[in-house]
Parts: structure tokens; C-alpha cells; sequence
């Protein structure tokens, strides 16, 4: 199992929506329940051109999981301490890249000085998030008619103070 963790060029913007819409259909199915009305307003703003701009804002940190040379995951964490995006294809899941993801979004949050970060899981995510260390704190209902469960996670020690050189890589991630 090899894969890599990085930065997010422009040019993994149709392959980063791909991950976003396949995700959201197939393995969110607990949350959209097939509703027509639910996944295309959930989907609406998962257009190549899209990503590409929140990759390219300079307020974002967006980053992919790549597997034998395919995108098949994509995380994005705003300047505010918000985890944005935190998608896998289908067939990439329960291989690690994941936690993978989220590590380097927790590494980045403390590099800016983020003391904790903020997300809205969806159903199918909530298990995920909570052996993460994350902390439920109340349902909110998405613009697009979802419920999902608000999770925080203060960044102290754990993941914060460990000097550079001697955090765990978990998958052979670039510091970048």
C-alpha cells in the first residue's frame, strides 16, 4: 500500500470533483437517502471550476491523497480552522488515507496557529471523526437539507508541540 499525501495543483481540480461527487453519492447515501433534491443541491457547487478556485485561494489549504498516480482523496482546511473537505473515493476508503488527510490538515492548522479546528460531518463521517478525537457538539441542517453533526477538536500537545523532525508519518507525506 504507497501513497502520498500533497499539495493540491489546479490541474487535480476535475479528478479532486470527481472524489467529491462519487463520495457524496455513493457512500453518503445514509444521508441524502437518494433524495433528487437533496444531491443536487449538495452537488451544485462540485464543478471542476469550482475546486479549482478553493484551490486556489490564498486562504485555503487543499490537499489530495493520490494512489498509483490517481487522485482519490482531497481535503481542504480554511484560514479559519474549518476542515471544509475531507472526501475518498469510494474504493480508496478503510486504507488509511484518511487519517492520513486529516493529520496533515492537523499539522497545518497548528503551523498557522489554529488551537482548534471546526467541521460539519455528515452522517456516513461521524464514526470517522469521533476516533479521531474530534468532539460532537450539536446537529446543524446543511444549506441542502442535510443534518449533520457538528465535531471540534482542540489542537494542544498531541499534535501541535511535536517539533517538525519527529512527528509520525503515517503514509510518507511531503512537509509541504
Amino acid at each position: 500500500m504507497s501513497f502520498e499525501i500533497r499539495l493540491a495543483a489546479s490541474s487535480d481540480a476535475p479528478a479532486a470533483c470527481n472524489v467529491l461527487r462519487r463520495s457524496i453519492a455513493e457512500c453518503c447515501v445514509l444521508d441524502h437517502q437518494n433524495d433528487p433534491a437533496i444531491l443536487q443541491a449538495w452537488l451544485g457547487n462540485k464543478t471542476p471550476e469550482m475546486v479549482a478556485s478553493w484551490f486556489a485561494s490564498p486562504t485555503n489549504f487543499s490537499i489530495v491523497a493520490v494512489e498509483e498516480g490517481h487522485v482519490v482523496g482531497v481535503a481542504l482546511l480554511t484560514g479559519a480552522g474549518k476542515l471544509a473537505l475531507c472526501y475518498l473515493l469510494p474504493e480508496a476508503r478503510r486504507k488509511g488515507l484518511g487519517k492520513a488527510l486529516l493529520s496533515r490538515v492537523e499539522e497545518q492548522a497548528c503551523s498557522w496557529g489554529v488551537k482548534a479546528l471546526q467541521l460539519h460531518s455528515t452522517a456516513t463521517g461521524e464514526d470517522f471523526f469521533a476516533r479521531q478525537g474530534y468532539l460532537r457538539s450539536g446537529n446543524v441542517r446543511s444549506p441542502y437539507g442535510v443534518e449533520t453533526v457538528f465535531f471540534w477538536k482542540q489542537l494542544d500537545g498531541s499534535v501541535c508541540d511535536v517539533p517538525e523532525g519527529k512527528r509520525k508519518r503515517f503514509c510518507g507525506c511531503s512537509a509541504t
